[in-house]
């Protein structure tokens, strides 16, 4: 399993933000839909009916974050307080009938700008048709089935959801 962008590929599946474990929300890209999960939130949109997908809330890099990121290691390490509970992301699901606001858990403490872009982008390649999903959901998961040695370095991110963007655009 691994952290591309905002995806986390666990084998086959590709989920936005965390892969979820136990009763935790998450959302899940699959060849037939966007599967939300957990508690308090459960469905299927399926993708002929979605026609946005984009994420919220995103923890991007910057001086202002990376601060509060070190404040909050110190406040957990003395012990008056912090968290240790991963950053929640808004998934926005945009269909014909109702729009949908869903809740999925970093997989990282911050990304940066030009892999938040990326993702986005390639969210966006998702809802462009059936052929566009099903190449690069295929793309993702086949990588995802391959890698055994976890997350790639940054550059490496941003060179796959490259990849996976020229996926999608392929006839």
């Amino acid at each position: 399993m691994a952290m591309v962008g905002l995806f986390w590929i666990a084998e086959g599946d590709v989920y936005v933000g965390a892969k979820p474990s136990g009763l935790a929300s998450g959302v899940r890209l699959t060849p037939e839909g966007v599967v939300v999960l957990g508690e308090r939130q459960s469905g299927l949109w399926p993708w002929e009916d979605v026609r946005a997908l984009t994420v919220g809330d995103v923890p991007v890099k910057s001086l202002k974050h990376q601060v509060g990121v070190l404040v909050e290691m110190a406040l957990t390490v003395v012990g008056l307080g912090g968290s240790d509970r991963p950053h929640a992301m808004t998934v926005s699901i945009e269909t014909a009938d109702k729009d949908a606001e869903l809740t999925a858990y970093a997989a990282a403490s911050g990304y940066s700008q030009e892999e938040y872009d990326l993702s986005l982008a390639l969210l966006s390649h998702l809802t462009a048709g059936e052929a566009t999903l099903r190449a690069t959901l295929a793309a993702m998961a086949q990588w995802g089935r391959a890698r055994e040695d976890g997350s790639p370095r940054a550059a490496d991110r941003e060179g796959l959801l490259r990849e996976w963007i020229e996926v999608s655009r392929l006839p």
